[in-house]
């Protein structure tokens, strides 16, 4: 039997995933061990106030639960969005009608103030009193109106990549990185370095993946190589990479999300910095690298 093409891809992933992981695993154990951990009884602080603050039960783990259902029955994205936005909503109005109330404004607890909360934790600043300053921080959202300056920035950043594309001058500069295509080691350090100067320049991760695929698909196949090695090297230099730029629409997302700037978490991205230099290094030791017909290729793989 035959593999399917997407667990056959996945496959080829794992040979630099699964080793990044690792190393990323024992550079977070180890300096875990190091760093003096929060003592518990702050721990149990935290948890009795959550606790006291909202209702909290498996129950709403339906939702995300939903949610994966829809993604991975392929909905269609403003159909998934809005379902998943109405059914966290009702989930918020039967274990959280207090702390609905309270984002209202509404002295009285009533029909009226449930709603009102509903409608300004969707698109609306919210802050939620808990009695403590961290969790506060912890639990307080901007809606929809807050990812607005993400959203127009992405716009932007998609608009200056079509543009740099159409006119060519994309292509222009990465035929640089074409040029000292001479081995596999050099192949895939070119395709790896393109893929995240195409993150820096277009500023979108889909722009890059496509263009990325596009320059280099004829040039892996000219030299015999399977195709899923061109993929795998897509997705080490250019998806997990695009997080750590500030102005990409994955950095830009990440860092509102997150609250936090890109340059201070990406230091502690370890994974992501890994993953491209094991791609680098997984094509120097050859392995795993193969060729749709060996006998007629003779460039060498190291």
């Amino acid at each position: 039997m035959t593999d399917v093409p997407l667990f056959t891809h996945i496959r080829y992933v794992m040979t630099t995933t699964v080793p990044s992981m690792f190393i990323t695993l024992i550079i977070f154990a180890v300096a875990g061990f190091s760093q003096e951990v929060a003592a518990t009884d702050q721990i149990t602080l935290y948890s009795s106030i959550l606790r006291e603050t909202f209702h909290i039960t498996p129950w709403v783990l339906l939702v995300p639960l939903i949610t994966g259902i829809m993604i991975a029955k392929k909905l269609p994205s403003l159909v998934t969005l809005f379902l998943s936005a109405a059914l966290a909503g009702v989930f918020a109005v039967i274990f959280q009608p207090d702390v609905l109330q309270e984002i209202s404004g509404l002295s009285l607890a009533n029909v009226q103030a449930t709603f009102k909360g509903l409608m300004i934790s969707l698109y609306g600043s919210t802050t939620i009193e808990t009695g403590n300053k961290v969790l506060n921080e912890l639990v307080s959202t901007s809606g929809m109106r807050g990812m607005l300056n993400t959203i127009w920035l992405i716009i932007c950043a998609m608009c200056f990549g079509g543009a740099m594309t159409t006119s060519g001058m994309l292509g222009s500069i990465i035929s640089v990185f074409i040029r000292f295509m001479k081995r596999t080691t050099s192949m895939v350090a070119s395709t790896v370095l393109s893929g995240l100067f195409l993150n820096i320049t277009t500023a979108d991760q889909y722009i890059s993946i496509i263009l990325t695929g596009s320059m280099f698909k004829d040039i892996y196949q000219g030299k015999g190589y399977e195709k899923h090695l061109l993929g795998r090297t897509i997705e080490d230099g250019v998806t997990v990479t695009s997080p750590l730029i500030p102005w990409n629409t994955c950095g830009m997302t990440q860092a509102t999300v997150l609250g936090v700037a890109t340059f201070t978490y990406l230091p502690y991205a370890f994974f992501n910095l890994i993953s491209p230099l094991m791609s680098i290094l997984m094509a120097f030791l050859g392995y795993k690298i193969y060729r749709t017909n060996e006998k007629d290729q003779n460039l060498p793989t190291g």
